[in-house]
């Protein structure tokens, strides 16, 4: 029997799982069979591979070494087959530019400014709620670039497969019905909101949690949050049910306005991502420039956003010769 890559997956998992037992519910195995193809590939590598003892299994020497030289092999086999899927997917001779993206104004931004500069070129889109579902179309090559966004501080995700630039950094600003007490303010105490309900779009990055810590620094858990489409949060704030979160370059709706929180409690982030190894790689510098640019747009056509950037000019579009901290590879 040759020895094959599946063999040194079923290695691992025993590995991993310390136990035939376990092992075999992990692949989907009867345990009888595992120990069956266990002792197969023994006998192709020269000897036992595992101990067996009342806790478990363990490693022998042989063992060690045959998982030593697995850990190389099966990431690397893993990464032949998707860059192989990746370059099929995404290169077949015809120039486009298939974006994925977030919920937000700056998708719609990129598409327009990438159709206005390469006319007769397909531009199409993927959307998700989900940023780690965007990114990981990127990995397999079935979208070019990624425009998602991080809170605070946070890394992007598949942080170490893809390219990111910073696009943009924005706070989060807040969401009023016209008739809101707070409407007329230039912006807002988050405190100030204690007693309301909120409604935001969801989303599986650590957003949740960074605006319920920054309401107990302001003294309170918020009432109730009511986490919707795009759609219904604007509707749930028309008709006063809610306050909603939003970012600073949401633009202009009738019967809402939008307002700057004091002090900016919450920021975002606005990331672009592509694999190295892409043929889109290629056009990454021109894409990144095309996104910025659509930020710049989407900031200038809200008035808020615009007066609260004057004052704040640590924030808005990531300058063109910027290479900020969360750049990354």
């Amino acid at each position: 029997m040759d020895l094959e890559l599946r063999h040194l997956k079923t290695i691992r998992a025993i590995a991993d799982a310390g136990s035939l037992t376990r092992a075999a519910m992990a692949l989907g195995l009867a345990q009888p069979a595992l120990s069956t193809q266990l002792k197969r590939i023994e006998r192709t590598l020269g000897g036992p591979l595992f101990t067996r003892g009342r806790h478990g299994v363990r490693p022998t020497a042989l063992g060690e070494l045959v998982l030593d030289r697995a850990g190389v092999l099966l990431p690397a086999a893993r990464e032949l087959q998707e860059e192989a899927v990746r370059f099929a997917r995404a290169w077949d001779g015809m120039p486009r530019f298939r974006l994925g993206g977030t919920h937000g104004p700056l998708l719609g931004g990129l598409v327009d400014r990438l159709a206005a500069s390469h006319p007769g070129v397909a531009v199409t889109t993927r959307t998700s709620w989900s940023e780690r579902e965007i990114a990981a179309l990127v990995v397999e090559g079935r979208v070019d670039f990624a425009l998602v966004g991080a809170c605070g501080e946070s890394p992007p995700p598949a942080a170490d497969r893809l390219v990111w630039r910073e696009i943009a950094v924005d706070p989060v600003f807040v969401m009023l019905g016209r008739d809101h007490p707070l409407a007329d303010r230039n912006q807002v105490e988050l405190g100030q909101l204690a007693e309301e309900s909120w409604t935001d779009v969801p989303g599986d990055g650590c957003f949740a949690d960074c605006f319920a810590a920054a309401c107990a620094r302001s003294g309170f858990t918020p009432v109730r949050v009511y986490e919707t489409d795009t759609a219904s949060c604007v509707h749930l704030v028309q008709v006063g049910r809610a306050v909603g979160l939003c970012r600073a370059t949401f633009p202009p709706t009738p019967g809402l306005v939008t307002r700057p929180l004091a002090g900016a409690p919450l920021r975002w982030r606005h990331l672009i991502g592509w694999h190295p190894g892409a043929p889109a790689a290629g056009v990454a510098t021109s894409v990144v420039g095309h996104a910025r640019a659509a930020h710049t747009e989407a900031a200038a056509r809200s008035t808020s956003y615009t007066r609260w950037l004057a004052e704040h000019p640590g924030f808005g579009a990531v300058p063109p010769t910027a290479i900020g901290c969360h750049d990354s590879v």
